[in-house]
């Protein structure tokens, strides 16, 4: 029998709604179904707008936001079960990423804020909804992030060798699967300051294959001044955003090299990701016999093979081991939906620094109650 939830996710880039419908049954976690729905680019903007660091931000503005996404989200739940004509009684829970919008965890009231109203979801579409994960694990001492490691050692696991998950979004974020327990953390950034430089110069959303990184020359002062930052020292468990490595953390990077390029700064901040992730992979999992790559960034092949450069390991994206590196993190919030439900933990104390491991995550039952 059917063991059916929704993952549904926004991250980082802030592009659209990954909606993935997931079969559990018999304890196998498969695909049935995937939906991508895009951000109206006003939407867009206004995510942008209020997830800038120290922005001041009217409450009405917030509200309005929260509400427009859960009902975004909402409505890309429906349209992935019209695809398959799967009616929404059969559906145990969504599990809501929701939208990242600002991430501060450290210190005693630190905290992580995703909007999307889960209530909202749980009405529009009738089924249980499970949202707001992160702030339970910041609660038990942890970094609310990653979390999607987690799921990345109960589906990409291999006991016969060491491997390492990289999911690339706007901020890049690594899983070290080997004999030892799992650790990950974020990196830095991934597309964020590569898709952010290109649309200041182009019309389009992000670098198609890295072709226009790949036409120009890195500046090795530039990329040294890149990683001269503190938190490529820092040990994990450590996580960061779109906040910290901002826009304006690159303008005040590059204001002293007038003279450069944009493609060469394109050029420069595609080396700049991939040095950080490789640099993190053979700092923290020397043994690494195989890299696999999920996420926006597994699209990027200049940036692919500048990390195939650096590491020196077999590197291929996570479809090569059976699941699509754009279905990813879809998946892993149907799966911690589930996890939620069956009251069993979602995060890795390893990987997040938590005190300990907790149920993750809000319930706001649908119209049949919960699941």
């Amino acid at each position: 029998m059917a063991e059916l939830y929704i993952g549904l996710m926004s991250g980082t880039s802030i592009d659209g709604i990954d909606a993935g419908l997931v079969d559990f049954a018999g304890n196998k976690i498969t695909l049935v179904e995937f939906h991508y729905q895009p951000f109206p680019p006003a939407l867009r903007q206004s995510i942008q707008a209020i997830s800038q660091a120290n922005q001041a931000v009217r409450l009405l503005d917030y509200g309005h936001l929260d509400s427009q996404i859960g009902r975004l989200f909402g409505e890309a739940a429906n349209a992935l079960l019209k695809k398959t004509g799967i009616p929404a009684s059969a559906i145990k829970a969504i599990g809501s990423h929701g939208q990242t919008v600002c991430h501060a965890p450290d210190g005693s009231d630190g905290f992580t804020l995703q909007i999307g109203d889960p209530n909202r979801i749980a009405e529009i579409t009738g089924i249980t909804t499970v949202a707001d994960f992160r702030r339970r694990d910041i609660a038990a001492g942890g970094q609310g992030a990653p979390l999607v490691p987690a799921f990345h050692q109960a589906l990409f696991t291999d006991p016969n060798q060491a491997r390492t998950v990289v999911n690339i979004g706007g901020i890049a974020n690594i899983t070290v699967l080997d004999d030892k327990p799992a650790i990950g953390f974020d990196t830095g950034p991934g597309n964020g300051l590569i898709d952010y430089w290109y649309q200041q110069h182009h019309s389009g959303m992000f670098d198609q294959s890295g072709e226009w990184a790949a036409g120009g020359h890195t500046n090795q002062e530039l990329l040294a001044s890149l990683k001269d930052d503190p938190y490529f020292d820092l040990t994990p468990p450590k996580s960061t955003g779109k906040e910290y490595f901002s826009a304006a953390w690159l303008k005040r990077k590059i204001e002293s090299f007038g003279n450069l390029t944009a493609q060469d700064v394109q050029a420069t901040l595609c080396q700049f990701s991939a040095d950080t992730i490789s640099d993190a992979i053979s700092r923290h999992a020397p043994e690494t016999k195989q890299v696999f790559i999920c996420g926006g960034g597994a699209h990027n092949r200049h940036l692919l093979q500048l990390l195939a450069e650096n590491l020196r390991v077999s590197i291929a994206s996570t479809a090569a081991i059976g699941v699509d590196p754009d279905h990813v993190e879809a998946i892993a919030f149907a799966w911690l939906a589930r996890q939620t439900l069956n009251r069993l933990p979602g995060n890795l104390c390893s990987v997040t620094g938590a005190k300990a491991p907790v149920i993750l995550g809000g319930i706001y039952p649908g119209r049949n109650g919960l699941g």
